[in-house]
């Protein structure tokens, strides 16, 4: 029997033009201030007018569909859908039902599980699929070796790149897409799996300290999981740090909160506070990354 593989991400707009109806889905039906709309097409135009994530992520989903095909062929029936960009999940849902799959698991494109963000793909998936499908989400995948040991490397090769003399001195900073914090309410445990993901990746690199952080907060009147990587790297300026290596481990492919708020927004913070900010490469496509989401479908 094929089982459908849906493969989920945020999604992102594919042209300038298509900013404003993104906005308005991501603010579930809200249209955006034209100040907020024309910030958020500020930070696009400063990476280039739009995000590579549409790209990066196809990339991702055939070379996954690629790798289990060659390892079981005629085993799985991949699709993308995203949250909140056509193709929608829902549409991905519905091709897999016209294929007659009986059978579907779920894949979020992020290593980290939580209340409102992985949760809410799964929901939306078991609602587009129904009950006569046998639907098998897949939770956090973050604790997988194959992709500790792929963070660990590219922690070590950004450190590479601060001169050897000040190395043992640089401070790596771990961080991941903030929430608000109303999530600790219902016992939600994203921010502990950011910290043991960290933990592990820290020591399969051989670092003794890190620091955690998080970021790309939404704009929103509430009050938003910290510290924010801006201020940790203010505060580590502060501390006398001279190099800092951001690792945000919990994205995996390039997009706005990766090229914009790291290597546009944390870049100038760091310049300011007379900080060296080296960052991770993003996992994107590569061969060893997918070979772990390969093995996390294939044990689903």
């Amino acid at each position: 029997m094929t089982s459908g593989v849906l493969v989920m991400a945020y999604g992102t707009p594919s042209t300038r033009e298509d900013v404003a109806a993104y906005y308005t889905r991501i603010r579930h039906g809200r249209a955006p201030t034209p100040e907020l709309l024309a910030d958020l097409v500020r930070r696009y135009d400063a990476i280039g007018g739009t995000s590579p994530l549409a790209q990066r992520t196809a990339a991702q989903v055939a070379a996954l569909e690629g790798a289990l095909e060659a390892s079981a062929p005629g085993a799985f029936d991949v699709v993308f859908g995203s949250k909140y960009e056509p193709p929608l999940l829902e549409d991905a849902a519905a091709q897999l039902l016209a294929r007659g799959r009986s059978r579907v698991i779920g894949l979020v494109l992020a290593p980290h599980a939580s209340s409102m963000s992985t949760d809410q793909y799964m929901q939306r998936a078991r609602e587009a699929l129904g009950s006569r499908v046998g639907f098998v989400p897949i939770g956090a995948w973050w604790d997988e070796p194959g992709f500790l040991a792929l963070i660990a490397r590219r922690v070590m090769d950004a450190l590479a790149q601060i001169p050897e003399e000040r190395r043992a001195s640089a401070r790596v900073v771990f961080s991941a897409h903030s929430l608000p914090q109303r999530i600790l309410q219902s016992g939600d445990t994203y921010p502990e799996q950011l910290a043991e993901s960290a933990r592990l990746a820290a020591e399969r690199a051989g670092l003794s300290t890190f620091s955690l952080a998080w970021q790309s907060a939404g704009r929103t009147g509430e009050t938003w999981l910290g510290p924010d990587i801006l201020e940790v790297i203010a505060e580590l300026a502060r501390q006398g740090v001279t190099d800092v290596v951001s690792c945000p481990i919990g994205f995996v492919a390039d997009h706005l909160e990766v090229l914009y708020d790291i290597d546009v927004d944390a870049q100038r913070v760091a310049r300011e506070s007379g900080v060296n900010l080296v960052r991770t490469a993003s996992l994107n496509d590569d061969a060893d990354f997918i070979a772990v989401l390969a093995d996390v479908v294939r044990r689903a």
